[in-house]
């Protein structure tokens, strides 16, 4: 069977809390760990996407709009459903890793990044269907 799940692959959340949020993969774990014995991958996504903005808007209205509020966490491959978009990210890879989920502030530190790195993608207008709200 083929590994499509790789790193840098764009898929959307079936369940839970963030079910219809898009996510990038950043980790895979296809045979499990001793913790979770199931096949999981860490992903980083959006919580909260950027809101549309208009050329009448103030410069101070278009900053507030164009926030992006993210997270991480491990999710079950089962819970994932995989796109065809791809996301470059070299940036996000050094900064969530396993480690990041053993303590709250280095959970807290990983995001900060994470939504530094987002927000900053998004200005270039990279990826725009990314950064787009899923409307089902």
């Amino acid at each position: 069977m083929v590994k499509f799940l790789k790193p840098g692959k764009v898929a959307i959340i079936l369940s839970g809390r963030f079910a219809g949020k898009k996510v990038v993969i950043v980790k895979n774990v296809d045979d499990g760990t001793k913790e979770r014995q199931y096949a999981h991958a860490i992903v980083a996504g959006i919580e909260r996407y950027p809101l549309k903005v208009t050329k009448r808007m103030s410069q101070k209205r278009v900053v507030k709009r164009s926030r992006i509020k993210p997270f991480i966490k491990v999710i079950n491959y089962k819970h994932l459903m995989p796109t065809r978009y791809t996301f470059e990210l070299e940036d996000i890879k050094q900064i969530v890793n396993q480690e990041c989920f053993k303590e709250p502030s280095q959970r807290v530190t990983a995001k900060k990044a994470v939504k530094k790195a987002l927000q900053d993608r998004y200005k270039a207008g990279k990826n725009a269907w990314f950064f787009a709200k899923l409307r089902f």
